[in-house]
């Protein structure tokens, strides 16, 4: 996650009414999160009119990716890579590619819950890698994270009949790979500071592409027939990719972190009524105490970011 200002300011630059600023900035991040619990429909519909969950997601970021180039060009055009940041930027394309394929894919194939339940063990991976890339010392809220995040997972994952805690299908490997892959990304883009978030943006919108293109190259994935209706939607999820993006780095600019993960975490609750609702999944006793851990355990790791920037 990137250093988040405290102070509110117009678009002026001068300090203005933070009251109304503040909303704003909560109602972003609810609007992210309300976007992101719900857009695995648009996806499955996609998947059951032939456009699979590998060719929709690279559709529809090449389609943010264009939208983002005419958006941001002011930004890209004034911005010089430094040599420090180039292998970065490539780790943040990787570890986006990885983090929103997989996270498309696993709720297509999984229960959308679970899934997302695990891609939030991610403060688990974040703690850990920002140990070993940022050189980060693990205090004792970074140890509570660890704890509750491994019990929340331990308890989803367990099941009598299995026995070990572990993963049971391939949705939830693309779960728990999807938020290893979003802390990746968090942790570089805290590493690449100095780097515009309009160019960040640009390199994960790349990512997605890229990879996903790797990877239909690699199965030899066919163009699908779809009606031209199909290939409206695509395109409106690509303009609802590069809007949310903008919407939710406004909100996370102008809150600090402690209120701005408590307020994403509705991301959950948004997910769990959308699945209930439109694909009639329940939602069992095991779900909800592991996933109240890892919702404690992600709070508590916002805790960390004072510490942290320092």
């Amino acid at each position: 996650m990137q250093e988040n200002e405290v102070t509110v300011r117009t678009a002026d630059g001068n300090a203005g009414d933070t009251s109304v600023s503040r909303a704003t900035a909560v109602a972003s991040l609810l609007a992210g999160a309300l976007v992101w619990g719900v857009i695995w429909y648009p996806y499955r519909f996609l998947r059951d009119n032939g456009v699979d969950g590998v060719m929709a997601s690279t559709l529809t970021y090449a389609v943010a990716f264009l939208l983002g180039a005419v958006l941001f060009r002011r930004v890209l055009r004034s911005w010089s890579c430094a040599r420090r940041d180039a292998i970065r930027l490539v780790v943040l394309a990787v570890a986006a590619g990885g983090c929103n394929l997989g996270y498309v894919l696993a709720t297509l194939h999984g229960e959308v819950v679970r899934v997302l339940l695990l891609f939030y063990l991610a403060p688990l991976w974040t703690v850990m890698l920002s140990r070993a890339i940022l050189g980060e010392r693990l205090n004792r809220v970074g140890a509570l994270v660890i704890g509750l995040s491994l019990a929340g997972a331990a308890t989803i994952l367990w099941h009598p009949a299995v026995g070990w805690p572990l993963p049971r299908d391939i949705a939830d490997w693309l779960g728990l790979g999807a938020g290893f892959s979003f802390a990746l990304f968090n942790v570089y883009s805290r590493h690449a500071r100095n780097v515009p978030v309009e160019v960040k943006s640009m390199v994960a919108f790349s990512g997605v592409v890229l990879v996903g293109a790797g990877i239909m190259a690699w199965v030899a994935s066919p163009m699908p027939a779809a009606a031209v209706p199909i290939w409206g939607l695509l395109a409106l999820l690509g303009l609802v990719l590069v809007i949310i993006n903008v919407v939710v780095q406004y909100g996370l600019s102008n809150l600090p972190a402690n209120r701005a993960i408590v307020i994403m975490l509705t991301e959950i609750g948004v997910a769990a009524l959308s699945a209930w609702w439109l694909a009639g999944e329940a939602f069992g006793w095991r779900e909800s105490l592991g996933g109240a851990m890892i919702i404690a355990a992600s709070v508590f790791s916002a805790r960390m970011e004072p510490e942290e920037n320092k």
